[in-house]
């Protein structure tokens, strides 16, 4: 099999007897976003895809957040005119269904985190969309800062003394250090992205280099994981890691956050491949990778132990 392109859906689970992993989701997250990317949409195609794997997966619906919620991290002038579209979206435009679905692709980030804090494990919000969101600013097909927003608001309830953000995109999030220092908060947000890296002779450094990355996170009471699709080396936009060394860099996160006794809330970020029908399948393969690497951290029997081991034949 060539690594850089597996089979799809290569994974049988075994289910009976573990814990479902809360997944949240829900269907008003979906909009057309009339772009080239295809992270509005993504959050569906995702879904339907991992409900193939045959994992243990509880599916919730998010709770929306508010304007009061979003001014947490944003100007509440620049909320409120991306809502009544004054503004344009991340999209480069002011598309209602894009300004519907915000609420909730927030909001499912948000809920994933309370849940993560809650199990003390992880959860999972199926959505993209969030680092290129300033405090005033959308860009980069990202109109709010869902991972700044949620950091923000536990940490003024108190739920939270401190929040890593380990993003793993394959673009440097400015807007989610603009918040950061926008809104002093150097000392609550422990921010990181790979940017010292990024090119195929470097890919096995990274790989070494995750467990000493993630030493910086000691101390959070929760990490929100960014888990790119768009370092893959076929990405149009992206171009230095392969399926399986995706695959082994989410394996990695999963299991020194474990072992770092970190609860983690993770959403996908980007993804920009296309197959021969023009369909995301590519992209979908290595979120398919991720939610394997991260039901095996945590203990769930999955078979074949390996993502990259051809799948019986029926």
């Amino acid at each position: 099999m060539n690594e850089t392109n597996p089979s799809i859906h290569p994974f049988v689970a075994q289910p009976a007897g573990e814990l479902p992993i809360p997944v949240f989701y829900s269907p008003a997250m979906v909009a057309d976003s009339e772009s080239f990317s295809p992270s509005a949409g993504k959050p569906a195609l995702v879904v339907k895809s991992w409900q193939f794997l045959g994992l243990p997966l509880q599916f919730r619906t998010p709770q929306p957040l508010s304007a009061e919620q979003f001014g947490v991290a944003h100007d509440p002038e620049f909320v409120a005119d991306v809502f009544s579209r004054r503004r344009n979206n991340g999209f480069g435009n002011k598309s209602p269904a894009v300004a519907a679905s915000l609420p909730l692709t927030s909001g499912a980030m948000l809920s994933a985190a309370r849940e993560a804090l809650k199990n003390r494990i992880g959860a999972i919000a199926p959505c993209s969309g969030f680092h290129h969101a300033g405090y005033d600013f959308a860009g980069g097909y990202c109109t709010f800062n869902g991972l700044m927003v949620t950091a923000a608001v536990l940490l003024a309830e108190g739920k939270a003394h401190k929040v890593g953000i380990l993003d793993f995109d394959q673009h440097w999030g400015n807007g989610t250090q603009d918040i950061i220092d926008r809104l002093h908060l150097d000392n609550e947000v422990v921010h990181y992205s790979p940017g010292e890296y990024s090119r195929p002779a470097k890919a096995e450094a990274f790989l070494a280099a995750i467990p000493k990355i993630l030493e910086r996170f000691a101390g959070c009471d929760l990490v929100l994981y960014q888990a790119g699709a768009d370092p893959h080396i076929d990405d149009p936009l992206g171009g230095w890691l392969t399926t399986e060394q995706l695959y082994r860099r989410d394996r990695a996160v999963f299991e020194e956050l474990k072992r770092l006794g970190i609860p983690v809330a993770w959403n996908l970020a980007g993804g920009y491949q296309h197959d021969a029908d023009g369909g995301i399948r590519p992209v979908l393969d290595i979120h398919d990778n991720t939610l394997v690497a991260f039901v095996e951290a945590r203990g769930h029997a999955v078979i074949p132990a390996s993502p990259f081991a051809e799948r019986e034949a029926a």
